[in-house]
């Protein structure tokens, strides 16, 4: 039996930069980029030493690294080496700029954000894995064939529920009730240009209010009094009344998850709830790389990336939900912390959001000045 994954994650760090991603896509235009040379011959070199046998992993940086490894190797009988590159943004951009001589075999961590970046610049070798779950399929970049779904999860509004039982306020249910005078000062968002969460959510607001409200959402909600922090830890951590230090904002950008992370001992309720009608879904992807020196080996792991050996690990190792809807999810998942419905999630195409993410960051720090 393979090992069991269990590490539990700090939630995923918020790290990527709209100058990271412009400064790709210009290094992209220009022709030049980092080669990842060094990496890749050493990889190379290794499966000349070992017979082939050791297949390299590029994740993101909130990912059970040594469990990985470990799991891995013995269910696909690989050795596995894992390497971080960053959070999802950071990801994608080390994935394109090394396009010819990829840094890894494959990848795991590219999220709906990013995933046209990788399909349009050709990152992804074509590859289904033969036992995907059919509702793993329903989570697929339409038209695609390279980026295999893995987990997913929703990016929402959280709020404080003891907080505003006893300031017997009721609590804000919708988009539109954050900007009412009676929420003034109440909520803490995401800078979208510094942090992946807020990115997401960032779409939620364009797929409700359109490429020509989103914006004026916002400044709705800064002059409410909304402060923006730069990523999840100091908006949840630092800010959020229940987030374990002296924050004094009931209201914050989370995920659909977080309330499962707030239940009482005795199991039976938990001390804050997710909006599910101002979510918006992210799924992860994972994929071979175009030029990959141990291709097999590749397959094998993206494979068993989605078994239901490591689909069941997802939860507690990631804090996400498993793209196998028949996976393990723990019981405070399902009651407190249930994905949104397709019809209560705002939700855009991958490839609209590669067509209008710059575009939409600008058009916000004009309005709000971030």
């Amino acid at each position: 039996m393979t090992p069991a994954i269990t590490r539990s994650i700090t939630r995923r760090s918020a790290r990527t930069t709209a100058a990271l991603a412009l400064c790709a896509a210009a290094m992209l235009a220009l022709g030049g980029c980092a080669t990842g040379a060094p990496d890749s011959e050493k990889d190379a070199a290794q499966n000349a030493a070992d017979g082939g046998k050791t297949v390299t992993i590029a994740v993101h940086d909130s990912f059970p690294n040594e469990e990985f490894e470990k799991a891995a190797s013995e269910a696909t009988g690989y050795t596995v080496k894992v390497v971080s590159a960053g959070d999802g943004g950071e990801l994608t951009n080390k994935l394109v700029l090394t396009k010819g001589a990829p840094i890894a075999d494959a990848f795991f961590g590219v999220d709906t954000i990013f995933a046209s970046r990788l399909i349009e610049n050709g990152v992804a070798a074509k590859y289904a894995p033969e036992h995907l779950a059919k509702s793993a399929e329903a989570h697929r970049v339409e038209g695609d064939e390279s980026l295999t779904p893995v987990d997913l999860g929703a990016t929402c509004i959280n709020v404080d529920t003891g907080w505003f039982a006893n300031k017997k306020l009721a609590e804000p249910k919708s988009y539109e009730d954050l900007a009412k005078p009676e929420y003034k000062d109440l909520t803490v968002l995401l800078d979208p240009t510094a942090s992946s969460t807020g990115a997401s959510f960032l779409v939620g607001t364009v797929s409700k209010f359109g490429e020509n409200g989103f914006a004026g959402y916002w400044k709705s909600l800064v002059d409410n009094g909304a402060r923006v922090e730069q990523g999840w830890t100091d908006a949840y951590n630092g800010q959020f009344t229940q987030g374990g230090g002296e924050g004094t904002r009931p209201i914050v950008v989370s995920y659909s998850s977080s309330p499962a992370f707030t239940v009482s001992k005795d199991g039976k309720s938990t001390t804050t709830k997710a909006l599910l009608d101002t979510c918006s879904k992210q799924v992860e992807y994972a994929g071979v790389l175009t030029g990959a020196k141990n291709e097999a080996g590749a397959k094998a792991v993206v494979d068993y990336l989605v078994s239901r050996e490591f689909q069941d690990t997802i939860p507690d190792a990631m804090y996400m939900y498993p793209a196998d809807a028949e996976a393990k999810v723990p019981a405070a998942w399902s009651e407190f912390a249930p994905l949104p419905s397709a019809e209560q999630s705002h939700d855009l195409p991958a490839a609209e959001i590669e067509r209008g993410r710059e575009g939409w960051l600008k058009t916000l720090s004009e309005k709000i000045g971030l």
